[in-house]
């Protein structure tokens, strides 16, 4: 029985076999770190901007970076076709013609098939939504938006910047545009207990999101979290504290959602707590294993008469909304 709906098994569905994100770099800022919202960032974001750092550290271009990335994920996997993931900051914080000429670098290449876009709900506007939906005829295009939590007080002490109303108004006008939506949460953020972790999913699943990605918190080095933990304001989940957390929140999104991610995956170097996020493999085998001891799945305590969305990837249509107004994208002047 498969317990959720995972991201690897979708691909194989649209592809008909392996496909492999490549990481990209595109140089990129943030709002919350160039003074037009602050200059801290979230509070667990460090200096690569949850990047690989290819072009920060190297300053590899677009093509130099895909064509490492290709050798590297196929000498492990095997792969012939390939998603270009811009991962690192806020990867819609530039004008249109800048970022039509980085995703249209990366698409030139005949293998690549996707378009994966990492980005903040108040970074996008209705010219950049028109700029991917062009895409979408030629790949495949998932729009992700970071939200981290539904709850105004987490999202205030983590200095995110933004409300769930941002993200929810963000959510629906990249709909309208036929985009699919990935978003991002974070487990065991600070002063969050379960009933409000849990209380995100509900949130979720009451919006038109096609998949998501789960994290833990962990700390790196030079993060405003780091001093937080080094002053022991707060506590890192246990592992079995995660892996259960993880369970209930699968239990509560819709069944159709693609479930990209299920842990992090943070730097051996840059990691100070907790120690166990370094085995990501043994994490992911222990979720797994709780679902199944559990003999739970992913959105058995979904209720659609909650007022969740039934429409999947790739597919537009179901409960029809009114189209919202532009949302306000922040451009760093060039």
């Amino acid at each position: 029985m498969e317990r959720y709906r995972d991201y690897n098994t979708y691909l194989r569905e649209r592809f008909g076999e392996r496909v492999q994100k490549i990481p990209l770099d595109a140089g990129l800022s943030c709002p919350n770190r160039d003074g037009t919202l602050s200059h801290e960032g979230c509070i667990f974001c460090d200096r690569l901007g949850s990047g690989t750092g290819a072009f920060l550290d190297r300053g590899f271009s677009i093509n130099k970076q895909i064509a490492e990335g290709r050798i590297h994920l196929r000498k492990r996997y095997k792969v012939r076709k390939f998603i270009a993931y811009f991962q690192a900051f806020s990867n819609t914080y530039a004008p249109v013609p800048r970022l039509k000429e980085i995703y249209d670098q990366a698409l030139e290449q005949k293998d690549i098939v996707g378009l994966s876009v990492a980005t903040r709900p108040d970074c996008v506007d209705g010219d950049v939504l028109r700029l991917l939906s062009s895409y979408r005829n030629k790949v495949l295009v998932w729009l992700e938006y970071g939200l981290q939590s539904a709850h105004a007080k987490t999202l205030e002490r983590i200095n995110r910047g933004h409300d769930a109303a941002c993200f929810e108004k963000a959510v629906l006008t990249a709909r309208e545009w036929g985009l699919n939506i990935c978003t991002h949460v974070i487990l065991g953020l600070p002063g969050e207990n379960r009933a409000m972790m849990l209380e995100t999913a509900r949130f979720l699943s009451r919006l038109p999101i096609q998949g998501i990605k789960i994290h833990l918190l962990y700390v790196t080095k030079g993060t405003p979290l780091a001093e937080q933990y080094e002053r022991k304001l707060f506590r890192c989940l246990e592992r079995d504290e995660y892996v259960d957390l993880t369970v209930d929140f699968l239990e509560r999104i819709p069944p159709q959602m693609v479930v990209q991610r299920l842990t992090g995956d943070p730097g051996r170097a840059e990691l100070l707590a907790p120690d166990w996020a370094r085995d990501k493999l043994k994490n992911l085998m222990l979720i797994r294993r709780r679902l199944e001891e559990r003999d739970t799945w992913q959105g058995k305590k979904y209720e659609e008469s909650r007022g969740g969305w039934t429409n999947g990837p790739e597919n537009p249509q179901g409960r029809r909304c009114l189209t919202p107004e532009k949302a306000v994208s922040h451009h760093r002047p060039e």
